[in-house]
């Protein structure tokens, strides 16, 4: 083994290089009454499974996002179906915002 020091800017992510993600293969309502009941806590679906194993939850706040991934092919769709060119992402980005805004207030 070397006996170089990993700089300290670098130790943060030596913890996180040594932790496993652990997959659960469940039945679908085992993982829907988890992803609900993380959801109804503010919880990520991992920090509840964290609770319920009694291991400890970084009490960081989170923002809370969505994501979505979007392809050229989804850009061109959603071009079209606002009006917009396929290069304006930006716009076409607070377009499908204000969408998903108004599909909540329906």
């Amino acid at each position: 083994m070397s006996d170089r020091k990993i700089p300290q800017k670098w130790e943060s992510n030596v913890k996180a290089l040594k932790a496993v993600q652990v997959a659960f293969d469940m039945d679908e309502k085992v993982q829907k009454t988890i992803r609900k009941t993380a959801v109804d806590a503010g919880l990520s679906p991992s920090d509840q499974i964290r609770l319920i194993l009694g291991l400890p939850v970084n009490k960081r706040p989170k923002r809370p996002r969505l994501t979505v991934s979007l392809n050229e092919q989804d850009y061109q769709i959603l071009a079209d179906k606002y009006q917009l060119d396929v290069d304006d992402q930006l716009e076409i980005k607070r377009k499908l915002m204000e969408e998903l805004i108004a599909f909540v207030d329906e």
